[in-house]
């Protein structure tokens, strides 16, 4: 069972909630107890949890652009015009999928616990997220 979830996003870490369209499409499933992957469809958009609050909705796009500033030279300019290549290294470094388990229909996440999608991307991009059951 597939489901796919599309979030318009600005560029630089922009990030949504989507745990209540995983949490919908989980109940919706009909299965008990498995997995739901969440899998980002593109190179510089990641997906992964935090709490999402106005504070960490500041501080993980910060911190990334310490880890992978903008304004470097990367290789990835030279081999395609283009100004993302701390977007292709962020997306990289979180990553583009989650595993989360879920029991009687409950996704098995933390009080404070949501999953998110942030475009790294140096622009406005829509991303799409594949959602999938994995039967346990």
């Amino acid at each position: 069972m597939i489901k796919f979830v599309e979030v318009e996003l600005d560029g630089f870490g922009d990030m949504a909630d989507i745990t209540e369209d995983v949490k919908e499409f989980v109940r919706q499933s009909g299965v008990e107890e498995g997995a739901v992957l969440v899998f980002n469809i593109g190179s510089t958009g990641a997906v992964t949890t935090i709490e999402y609050e106005p504070g960490l909705k500041k501080d993980l796009p910060r911190i990334m652009e310490k880890i992978a500033p903008y304004g470097e030279d990367y290789e990835h300019h030279k081999t395609w015009g283009d100004d993302n290549g701390s977007g292709h290294v962020k997306a990289s470094i979180i990553g583009p999928s989650l595993l989360v388990p879920f029991k009687d229909r409950e996704l098995l996440l933390g009080r404070w616990q949501q999953i998110v999608v942030i475009n790294f991307d140096t622009r406005r991009r829509t991303r799409r997220v594949v959602l999938q059951i994995l039967r346990a």
